[in-house]
């Protein structure tokens, strides 16, 4: 067995089983519990650990073939209670839309020089929404965004006419998903410090929407198990309830 830090070993202590499903509201309170122990530890130069706000995660494992596109799950959702940070967003556009996009919180917008700057090694963003007449020009970016996760698309509602509604929203924390190669999709709720009724209204609202999102063809059980969890602490399985 690897090493386990006291502060871990603690969690696990507050944890308890972590694989018996639990409701949403315990497993909030312990997911805060674990985020909020002092082990009164100090780093070697004698500075005290200073304590953060954790993201807290959930992640769904879901009863879908990857390979099957049919059954693939992607999309982008804002949530009610936002996610406690905002996000850097470029849009590619041009003219009056390009100045509107900056204006609406935009890093960079434009079409050829974003472009370009992009190619030379540019990514400090976290997401690019775009026209749908300029993705003849962003396609050949596929290469340098497609393994980000950063590709304009618009099952993901990142291409859109509306690029400065997708920027305002973007900005102010609305989220793209998809499933990963283990048929998992992985987002943020929220922080630790959120109030408890915040992280469920949150909580809620993603498995509402990935359960809305289940492919025809998908078979057997659907959400097969869902995960909450701090950025560091362990996971605690929900019963969803849906």
């Amino acid at each position: 067995m690897g090493y386990r830090s006291v502060r871990y070993r603690k969690q696990l202590e507050v944890a308890g089983d972590l694989c018996t499903p639990t409701n949403i509201e315990d497993a909030i309170k312990k997911v805060k519990q674990m985020a909020s122990l002092d082990v009164s530890r100090t780093y070697k130069n004698g500075k005290k650990r200073k304590k953060v706000s954790q993201t807290v995660n959930l992640v769904l494992n879901l009863g879908i073939d990857p390979r099957q596109a049919d059954q693939l799950i992607r999309g982008a959702t804002s949530l009610p209670k936002g996610i406690g940070k905002s996000r850097r967003v470029v849009a590619f556009c041009d003219g009056a839309d390009a100045e509107a996009a900056k204006k609406a919180g935009a890093v960079d917008a434009g079409v050829d020089e974003l472009i370009q700057k992009i190619e030379k090694g540019w990514t400090e963003f976290d997401v690019a929404v775009a026209h749908p007449s300029m993705m003849g020009k962003v396609g050949r970016l596929g290469r340098v965004l497609g393994p980000q996760g950063k590709m304009p698309s618009p099952k993901a509602g990142t291409v859109t006419p509306d690029v400065v509604t997708a920027v305002r929203e973007f900005t102010a924390g609305r989220l793209e998903f998809r499933n990963d190669a283990g048929g998992n999709v992985h987002l943020p709720v929220g922080k630790t410090d959120f109030a408890e009724a915040d992280l469920k209204e949150n909580i809620e609202a993603v498995i509402s929407q990935i359960t809305r999102l289940k492919p025809p063809t998908a078979k057997g059980q659907y959400l097969k198990r869902v995960c909450l969890a701090g950025a560091q602490t362990p996971g605690i399985t929900i019963q969803p309830g849906v």
